[in-house]
C-alpha cells in the first residue's frame, strides 16, 4: 500500500465505518438471498406485478390482511408521536421526551482526570477520559436499582480527520473536493490507541436527571494497551505465541469493539470486529497463516499503528492477528482484573454477544460475523448459570459448543456444531485440535456449509416471545443472477431482519424455523421490495438495520447504520418495530441522529423508564447534504454536535432518553 493510499484509507469510509469488509468468503455455500427467494417461490407468493410481489414476498399475510384495521384500532405496542425523518446537524426525539447528552468523547471519568482540551490532546489524558466512537451500551444495576448502576460502553474506532487539528487539508481530485491527510505522528497514534477499548462508569439518577459519578470506585477505562488474558481452548497454543508473549497467554489490548453484551452474572463482554484494518506489512514467504489471514482480509492497513509498534507489522509479529477477533469478558466488580479473551466463542468479526438463560440453566450467546456473505453463530455453555453464586459463573464461557446456522428454503434452520473431529473438521482439512477450529472459525463454517448472510450484525434473543431477531444490514454485492420477483434487489442496499423460533422454544435447540420479519427500504418504491406494513408512515420506514434491543415488555427497537441524503433522505435513528399481532411489521421513528452519525447501542433500564443510545461519528460526511455540501473535517465540520461551540470539535457521545414527567418509554 502506498503512503498516499494508506493516508486516504484512514478515512475508513467504505471498510470500517460501514462495517463492510472486503468480502472474503470463497465458498459456493448458498446465500440467504437465494434461500429467501426459493422459500417464497415455494409458497406461491409470486403472483401479479412487481409492485404486488415486492410487498407480498416477505410481509406476513396477517399484516397484509389487517394493516388498515391495525391502523384504525391503534394496535401498535408503542405509544408516541413519531419524529419527522430528515437530515440536519442536531438530534431529535419524540415529543414529550428529553434526550440529554450524558457522556462525550474526552469527558473525564476519574477525580484526577483532566478536562478535555482538543488542541492539547495526549494519550495519558485520553486514558482517563471517555473514548472515541461509542458503540455498544450496557447497563449493570447496582443493588438492583434501575436508577443507579454501571454504564459499560464500547469504543469501536477512531476518525483522525475529525479528531486532530491541522491534520487534514481540502484538495481536489477528478473535479471533486477530497480530504488529504498527513501521516499520523506517534503521539497521535498513542491517542488513538487510548481512545479505543471501553468505558465502565458509575451513573446515577438524581433529581430526575442522570449524572456521571466521577469518583465511582468501579470506574475504568480499557484501551488497546490494557493487559488481558487468553482463556479457553486457544490459550497457550503455538499459533498465538509472539516474541513479546512466548507463553501465548497474555495479550495487550482490544480493538474495534463494536456491539457487545452483559452476561446474566453481571460481567461485560466486548466483541472484537474489524480487526483487519490494524495490521500492515507482509507475512514471511509461504507462512502457514496466509490462508487464515486472507479469509479475514488481513492485512488491510487502514491504521498507521505498525509504523510505530512492531506487533501490528506482520513481517515482525506474524502471529499477532490470531490474538484478536475474540469475545472479551470484563469483571466490572474488580477494576484491577485482567479482561479475558474467551476463545471458545470463536474468532471472526464479532458484532455482538447477546445472551439468554435457557430453560435448563445453560446460557446461550448469539453472535453475528459482520461481513458480506458471512455467518450467524450461537454458543451454548457446557455449564449452567447459578443465580445465587456469581463466582461459579465466572468461567462459564471457557467451555461449551459453538454452532453456525444453515437456513433452508422450507423455513427451517439447523445449528451445526464447530467441533474438532466431527464432520469435515479433521486433520485431513488442516485442523489438528479445537484450537485450530476456533482460530479459523470462518473456514470451519465454510466446510460445514453455513448459509452466507448479508452482513449479520446484532442478534437479539427475546425472553418474552421466545424469538430471536437477526439484523442483516445490507449486501451491495448481490449479483444480477440472484434476482427474482421474491428478491427483487440486485444489490441489497437496505438490508432485512430475520426472525428465528427455536424448536420447542428452547434456545439450546439445534433446529428451528425462520421467517423474514422485514425487508427494509422505502416501501413506496415497488422495485425496492420493502415489506413494512401499510400502517408504517413515510417517517417510519428505514434502511440498514444494525443494532437492536428488546425492552422488558418484549418490544423490538432497531437502530440503523447507513441512512443518508442520497440513499434514504434521512439520517440514522432508533425505530420501534412491532413484531406481534395486527401491527406486525409496523415501524415508528423515535429518535434520530445528526448528519454523518450512526445510531448505536440502544439499551433500556430494567424498568423501561430510561433508554441509552450512542451517537457514533457525527459530522463524518456532509457532501450529499444540501445544508453543507462538502467534505467534513476538524476545521470545517458539517455539525459541531453536541457542544455547538466554535472551539470544540464534533464529539461522539451517549444520549440518555427519559419521558417528561417520568414513566415508561413508549407506553
Amino acid at each position: 500500500m502506498t503512503e498516499q493510499t494508506a493516508h486516504e484509507a484512514q478515512f475508513r469510509t467504505s471498510l470500517l465505518e460501514e462495517n463492510d469488509g472486503p468480502g472474503t468468503n470463497p465458498t459456493e455455500n448458498r446465500t440467504m438471498g437465494e434461500i429467501i427467494a426459493a422459500r417464497f417461490s415455494r409458497r406461491g407468493f409470486l403472483k401479479g406485478s412487481l409492485a404486488v410481489s415486492a410487498i407480498a414476498a416477505t410481509v406476513s399475510p396477517l399484516a397484509l390482511m389487517t394493516a388498515e384495521k391495525a391502523r384504525a384500532a391503534g394496535a401498535s405496542a408503542f405509544t408516541f408521536d413519531e419524529v419527522e425523518a430528515g437530515i440536519d446537524d442536531k438530534h431529535h426525539v419524540a415529543a414529550g421526551y428529553d434526550a440529554d447528552v450524558l457522556l462525550r468523547w474526552g469527558d473525564p471519568l476519574f477525580a484526577d482526570a483532566p478536562e478535555f482540551d482538543p488542541v492539547k490532546q495526549n494519550a495519558e489524558a485520553q486514558a482517563k477520559q471517555f473514548g472515541y466512537n461509542n458503540d455498544y451500551v450496557g447497563f449493570i444495576p447496582l443493588e438492583g436499582s434501575s436508577e443507579h448502576g454501571l454504564l459499560v460502553v464500547n469504543h469501536e474506532y477512531t476518525n483522525p480527520h475529525l479528531m486532530f487539528p491541522g491534520l487534514v487539508t481540502l484538495g481536489e481530485k477528478e473535479g471533486k473536493k477530497v480530504l488529504e491527510q498527513a501521516a499520523l505522528s506517534k503521539e497521535q497514534v498513542d491517542i488513538e490507541i487510548a481512545a479505543h477499548g471501553g468505558t465502565i462508569v458509575e451513573i446515577k439518577k438524581d433529581g430526575g436527571k442522570w449524572q456521571v459519578v466521577r469518583d465511582g470506585k468501579l470506574n475504568r477505562r480499557i484501551t488497546a494497551n490494557t493487559e488481558m488474558q487468553l482463556s479457553g481452548p486457544v490459550a497457550g497454543h503455538d499459533r498465538v505465541k509472539t516474541n513479546a508473549d512466548p507463553s501465548g497467554l497474555k495479550v495487550f489490548g482490544t480493538i474495534n469493539n463494536c456491539a457487545g453484551g452483559v452476561t446474566p452474572w453481571g460481567t461485560y463482554v466486548m466483541a472484537e470486529e474489524n480487526i483487519h484494518g490494524y495490521f500492515s506489512g507482509e507475512l514471511p514467504a509461504d507462512h502457514k497463516e496466509a490462508g487464515n489471514y486472507k479469509r479475514l482480509g488481513i492485512p488491510e492497513g487502514s491504521y498507521e499503528w505498525a509504523a510505530h509498534y512492531d506487533r501490528f507489522d506482520l513481517a515482525k509479529e506474524p502471529n499477532e492477528p490470531n490474538r484478536f477477533g475474540w469475545i472479551v469478558e470484563v469483571d466490572v466488580n474488580d477494576p484491577t482484573s485482567a479482561p479475558k479473551k474467551r476463545t471458545a466463542l470463536g474468532r471472526f468479526k464479532h458484532e455482538g454477544a447477546e445472551s439468554i438463560v435457557a430453560s435448563d440453566g445453560r446460557v446461550v450467546f448469539y453472535l453475528g460475523d459482520d461481513e458480506r456473505f458471512d455467518y450467524v453463530y450461537k454458543f451454548v455453555t457446557a455449564g449452567k448459570f447459578n443465580p445465587d453464586d456469581r463466582a461459579t459463573n465466572m468461567d462459564l464461557l471457557d467451555e461449551g459448543t459453538l454452532y453456525t446456522a444453515k437456513f433452508a428454503d422450507d423455513g427451517s434452520v439447523e445449528w451445526l456444531p464447530l467441533t474438532f473431529n466431527e464432520g469435515p473438521l479433521t486433520a485431513e482439512n488442516g485442523f489438528e485440535s479445537q484450537a485450530d477450529v476456533l482460530i479459523e472459525t470462518r473456514r470451519a463454517a465454510d466446510l460445514l456449509g453455513a448459509t452466507k448472510m448479508d452482513r449479520p450484525e446484532d442478534i437479539q434473543p427475546n425472553g418474552v416471545t421466545g424469538k430471536v431477531y437477526v439484523m442483516l444490514t445490507n449486501n451491495t454485492k448481490r449479483k444480477e443472477d440472484q434476482v427474482d420477483a421474491a428478491n427483487p434487489r440486485a444489490k441489497n442496499a437496505f438490508g432485512h431482519i430475520i426472525e428465528i423460533i427455536e424448536d420447542g422454544g428452547d434456545f439450546t435447540a439445534t433446529k428451528g424455523n425462520w421467517e423474514v420479519l422485514l425487508k427494509c427500504g422505502d416501501p413506496s418504491v415497488a422495485e425496492v421490495g420493502a415489506s413494512f406494513s401499510t400502517a408504517t408512515t413515510a417517517n417510519g420506514w428505514f434502511g440498514m438495520p444494525d443494532n437492536c434491543a428488546v425492552d422488558s415488555a418484549g418490544r423490538l427497537w432497531v437502530s440503523t447504520d447507513g441512512n443518508n441524503a442520497k440513499d434514504t433522505g434521512r439520517t440514522d435513528g432508533l425505530w420501534a418495530v412491532d413484531t406481534e399481532g395486527e401491527a406486525r411489521a409496523t415501524s415508528k421513528l423515535f429518535f434520530r441522529v445528526p448528519v454523518g452519525a450512526e445510531m448505536c447501542g440502544p439499551l433500556f433500564t430494567p424498568n423501561d423508564e430510561t433508554a441509552f443510545v450512542a451517537v457514533q461519528h457525527p459530522g463524518d460526511g456532509g457532501e450529499e447534504w444540501e445544508g453543507f455540501g462538502r467534505p467534513s473535517y476538524y476545521e470545517d465540520l458539517s455539525t459541531r454536535w453536541p457542544d455547538f461551540k466554535p472551539d470544540m470539535p464534533v464529539r461522539p457521545g451517549v444520549v440518555v432518553i427519559t419521558k417528561q414527567g417520568g414513566g415508561k418509554i413508549a407506553v
